[in-house]
């Protein structure tokens, strides 16, 4: 689906720019990279981090009284009455259910917090990329992440990448020249 956005963005351009005499300008944008750079990220993480490590506790606890009830049903097992040895495997088995159960919506809230989280951090940076692409006048930003668009003209193109981090407020690195100096 990403690659048919970016044929058709690109088809378009191209049909813009046979159409008029003026050249369209576009840029690109890694969008992960400025993701990952943003503070709101690392705490977002953070948070998502301290959410999974409760429902492992949780879960180890659950699974800490699935172990002992089973070591009491092993150790008492020659011993009960065959009513007390079905009621005594019933518990067992509701005990495992609900262990799996609770793993599974855990995962299923961990997923959603992430989600919620990473929303808010993602339409600030869409805004970022938005407020560069307007000041640039460029008709399109392209997002070059996980080999969407592997090849880019540098001529007819810019990354601006290293512009959204400053409109963010990240620090961009220096180019590898001017360390070198």
């Amino acid at each position: 689906m990403k690659k048919f956005a970016l044929v058709l963005i690109l088809s378009f351009a191209h049909f813009l720019m046979g159409q008029t005499s003026a050249q369209v300008k576009f840029a690109s944008v890694d969008y992960e990279k400025v993701l990952k750079q943003m503070p709101e990220y690392a705490q977002a993480q953070q948070s998502l981090s301290e959410l999974k490590a409760k429902y492992d506790q949780e879960a180890t606890r659950g699974e800490e009284e699935f172990q002992n009830k089973f070591s009491e049903f092993l150790q008492g097992q020659k011993d009960f009455p065959e009513n007390i040895l079905v009621k005594r495997q019933a518990e067992l088995q509701t005990l495992m259910e609900s262990g799996i159960k609770f793993r599974q919506e855990a995962q299923q809230l961990l997923s959603k917090a992430e989600a919620d989280l990473i929303a808010g951090i993602k339409e600030k940076l869409n805004e970022a990329i938005r407020t560069v692409g307007l000041e640039g006048g460029f008709a399109f930003v392209i997002n070059t992440d996980k080999d969407a668009c592997p090849f880019i003209n540098p001529m007819l193109g810019e990354n601006v990448t290293n512009r959204v981090m400053k409109q963010l407020g990240i620090e961009v690195p220096a180019p590898a020249e001017a360390n070198a100096q």
